[in-house]
């Protein structure tokens, strides 16, 4: 059974910095993509980054340059360190793992699927 639990989330000011975790557990091979999705209040859910088991990455346009996914293969931790934070940056950030492609998990449209497991999410608030 596939464990996701995020943690990092909170309130930071325009042009501050976060860095989410997400403890992994349960996946098996299969599950070899893991990403990071965002949703807002009255907007859909969109991937953010994702990232293969080689390391291979991928962003939305809207976070290229600002953000950044990564993970600990030795922990099973998943991280999305963020930087230049905007406003309308603020939702609820989840993590997930899902089946190949990798790069669909960042395609405008794809909220996720059967294949993908989340965690419960934790809340990022970007404002003045």
């Amino acid at each position: 059974q596939v464990q996701l639990v995020e943690s990092g989330g909170g309130s930071v000011q325009p042009g501050g910095s976060l860095r989410l975790s997400c403890a992994a557990s349960g996946y098996t091979a299969r599950n070899s993509c893991m990403g990071w999705f965002r949703q807002a209040p009255g907007k859909e859910r969109e991937g953010v980054a994702s990232i293969n088991r080689d390391g291979s990455t991928t962003y939305t346009d809207s976070v290229k340059g600002r953000f950044t996914i990564s993970k600990d293969n030795s922990k099973n931790i998943l991280y999305l360190e963020m930087n230049s934070l905007k406003p309308e940056d603020t939702a609820m950030y989840y993590c997930a793992v899902d089946i190949p492609p990798c790069d669909r998990l960042i395609k405008p449209g794809y909220g996720g699927s059967w294949s993908t497991d989340w965690g419960q999410g934790t809340q990022v608030t970007v404002s003045s």
